[in-house]
């Protein structure tokens, strides 16, 4: 119990900062050796997933609300970026969701081609790009605007629109469905 106040002191007493705590975060507090840390990461992992999977269910998007209800499961605490896609079928419910890429810090690849060859392969009916900032700004960097230009008019072409190219962060979102771009 002395161990568990600790690790939770160091974190403010707050879950989601805990989630965020890397193995070597965790030895570095009085008493959590390496078992014991990976041990905590692998229950709040199992913690996560479990919740992922029971909003598995029919989901249907209809505003970004539901977008970020959808992925908040699958996008918080992430020190790097992560790109992924949502296909809906014609009664805008998920089909699948799938990540695209996770690179680095700044930024992450969405390569158009792996987009829509997914997206195709599965016969939906629309998509939604989502990716994440981990450094908490919603703001639409210069590229995120160019590739969801792109991915608008090759969406356009192949009768596969994008319903909304969605920046996730942790405490907030950007949908540029909302603000009158697609």
């Amino acid at each position: 119990m002395d161990v568990a106040k600790l690790i939770l002191a160091a974190v403010g007493n707050n879950l989601n900062e805990l989630a965020k705590l890397t193995v070597k975060d965790l030895t570095e507090i009085k008493g959590i050796g390496e078992a014991k840390a990976i041990s905590i990461v692998s229950a709040l992992e199992l913690g996560r997933r479990r919740k992922e999977t029971a909003a598995a269910a029919k989901t249907r998007i209809t505003c970004s609300t539901d977008i970020y209800n959808y992925i908040k499961l699958q996008l918080p605490d992430l020190p790097h970026e992560e790109f992924w896609i949502i296909l809906l079928n014609r009664a805008s419910v998920v089909m699948k969701k799938e990540s695209i890429s996770s690179d680095g810090v700044a930024g992450t690849v969405a390569d158009p081609k792996m987009i829509f060859t997914k997206a195709i392969e599965q016969l939906a009916s629309s998509i939604i790009l989502v990716h994440n900032h981990p450094s908490g700004n919603t703001k639409p960097s210069a590229a995120d605007i160019a590739l969801t230009k792109k991915m608008k008019e090759a969406g356009s072409f192949l009768d596969l629109p994008i319903l909304d190219h969605f920046i996730f962060t942790d405490n907030d979102y950007h949908s540029f469905a909302d603000e009158g771009f697609l």
